[in-house]
């Protein structure tokens, strides 16, 4: 696919079951066809304060500086990556930073931060980055791949033991714990890939009281018996995590690329 694609796109955010105040945030720049899931995490409403610095400094950079050669960029950026990616990755660094900062200059924030991930469409491209376990999904011909890997305790352990059972990764105690987060150290490792985009791919995003409550292979289901309505899709989503127990913030964002 080339050129720019025409995007729907749908999101929900829900405080949950269980909690009393929201640490999840999303942002849409349609105009850059910029989508963002982050999740925080800190007391005293430091996570919330973590993921809306981490959306609005990614869409301030990512807006306004497209190439490397036309303005200075703050981070060097990866010869072997793409002008797109490593845009993406720099608006990440740049957060990061941010977050770090906040978090050292004000005591009742310190070890504030927040995962995120975040899709850029260009040119037929969709890059896809992330840090933390906040995902990225594409549904594509009837088929759900899970598009990042989660920074996690959970995930490590599963490369050591790759015969984990689901029930035993639902029973693994440390699996909340992630081990990569913007904000908790001044420069961050930021995964990224660029993939070609077909017509009629749809991309989800969400923060992990999503995918911690409801299967992938449900996801699709769900997805998919709402014909094409990804509001209707978005909604039943959060409904369907609330229903599991909703012990988290749950977010979701759905793209459809036509």
């Amino acid at each position: 696919m080339t050129g720019t694609p025409r995007v729907q796109y749908a999101a929900r955010t829900d405080v949950g079951m269980r909690r009393n105040h929201n640490e999840d945030c999303f942002g849409i720049l349609e105009a850059e066809q910029l989508v963002l899931v982050a999740d925080g995490m800190g007391g005293h409403a430091a996570g919330e304060v973590a993921s809306g610095i981490a959306t609005i400094e990614v869409g301030k950079f990512y807006g306004r500086n497209y190439d490397v050669k036309e303005t200075k960029w703050p981070f060097e950026p990866n010869p072997e990556l793409s002008n797109l990616e490593n845009r993406l990755v720099c608006a990440f660094k740049v957060a990061n930073r941010r977050i770090f900062e906040t978090a050292h200059a004000d005591g009742g924030r310190r070890g504030m931060g927040t995962t995120l991930v975040a899709t850029a469409i260009h040119d037929g491209k969709i890059c896809i980055a992330h840090v933390g376990d906040s995902r990225a999904y594409r549904i594509q011909n009837g088929e759900i791949v899970r598009m990042t890997r989660d920074h996690s305790l959970l995930e490590q352990f599963k490369e050591i033991n790759p015969e984990m059972t689901r029930e035993e990764e639902h029973n693994f105690p440390h699996k909340n714990v992630i081990t990569r987060a913007l904000g908790l150290a001044d420069d961050v490792e930021v995964d990224v890939k660029l993939v070609d985009i077909k017509s009629g791919d749809m991309y989800l995003l969400c923060s992990d009281g999503l995918s911690g409550h409801v299967e992938d292979e449900e996801m699709l289901d769900i997805i998919t018996k709402c014909n094409g309505d990804i509001r209707g899709a978005v909604a039943k989503l959060v409904d369907r995590a609330n229903e599991e127990g909703g012990n988290d913030n749950i977010t979701v964002v759905l793209l459809r690329c036509t």
